[in-house]
């Protein structure tokens, strides 16, 4: 079986040390809303409610702007308020997050929310069944958090096991704790969805033990949910797990010193593959195409690429591309032909 022993979509990393901020310069901005789309118009998701754990940044941000302008109700949790940003280095905050959607004209409701701590998480799911009359449509699980904690190139041997637990902590058993307080409001209906935001589609090595660990064991959340809900005689819920390709995150942008707007400029010093990027709007739009689509059961327990998502649904990334990152995956890395 072939082995990738680079990264593979590229998502939350790069090998090389974080770029100094030359002149103090502020770092890139993260993508306005696209009023233009055509769900911010047509609104399929009028009247639903969203709660999307993780959404401060990159894809966690772009759902959540995404679901809002297509109509749901939009919870946008995280650990970084306005004024008291958590992860070393990233000013962004779930308060801008919601400001996003707000300025567009959607409905966002920011709440502080440490993943890592069950009672917060309890309060969260109570505020949303008090608030939203016991409505809970889709939940979203992004959470991160484990920047600084992946060890790239370090055997497994040599690796810190605090840094190893404390990543599964953050990124696995934050999503167990959320799912299991999130998931009674919708078994309470008979319905709902699940989101999964991993790294990749395949069961090939991602570079890093306790990274592959944490991003396989998202997915396969997602089947063991698919089983329970059908032993259980719940058609209607769905645990689906999406990733999106090389992603042009605020974190990505800043590595190479460019913008959303220039982010060609960055390819000289970039890896390779940075050409075959895309914006955290591609995956975004995607997750809004399966939460509208009332067939999405067929895909439970399955892992889905925003490259997969775009074909089958007939979306582009804002810029009117269809990056294919699994294409690239498997000709360039894994060396398929």
């Amino acid at each position: 079986m072939p082995v990738a022993r680079t990264p593979t979509t590229s998502r939350h990393r790069h090998r090389r040390g974080p770029r100094s901020r030359s002149g103090g310069a502020a770092p890139p901005v993260s993508l306005p809303p696209e009023q233009a789309w055509s769900p911010a118009r047509t609104k399929p998701l009028r009247g639903q409610v969203a709660v999307v754990a993780g959404g401060t940044r990159g894809a966690g941000r772009a759902i959540a702007v995404s679901l809002a302008l297509a109509g749901a109700v939009v919870y946008v949790t995280g650990r970084s308020r306005r004024g008291r940003p958590a992860t070393p280095g990233r000013p962004e905050t779930i308060d801008e997050t919601a400001q996003l959607i707000l300025r567009a004209g959607g409905r966002a409701i920011p709440v502080g929310v440490d993943h890592t701590d069950e009672s917060q998480v309890r309060r969260l799911f109570q505020r949303v069944r008090r608030e939203q009359r016991g409505r809970l449509d889709i939940l979203v699980n992004d959470i991160w958090g484990g920047e600084e904690l992946t060890e790239w190139g370090t055997p497994p041997w040599k690796m810190s096991w605090p840094k190893g637990r404390a990543l599964l902590e953050r990124a696995v058993f934050t999503h167990l704790i959320t799912a299991r307080h999130g998931l009674p409001l919708m078994v309470a209906r008979r319905r709902g969805v699940l989101f999964e935001v991993t790294d990749g589609d395949h069961p090939y090595y991602r570079g890093s033990l306790y990274y592959d660990l944490v991003k396989t064991a998202v997915i396969r959340i997602t089947l063991a949910l698919r089983e329970e809900f059908t032993e259980a005689k719940l058609p209607r819920l769905s645990a689906i797990a999406v990733t999106p390709g090389f992603l042009r995150s605020e974190f990505m942008l800043e590595q190479f010193g460019v913008s959303e707007e220039n982010w060609r400029d960055g390819l000289a010093s970039a890896p390779p593959h940075f050409r075959f990027s895309e914006t955290p709007y591609f995956l975004a739009r995607g997750v809004v195409a399966l939460a509208a689509d009332p067939e999405r059961g067929r895909f439970s327990g399955h892992a889905l690429g925003s490259w997969t998502l775009a074909k089958r649904y007939g979306f582009t990334d804002r810029d009117g591309t269809r990056p294919n990152w699994g294409r690239v995956f498997r000709r360039e890395i894994l060396g398929d032909k």
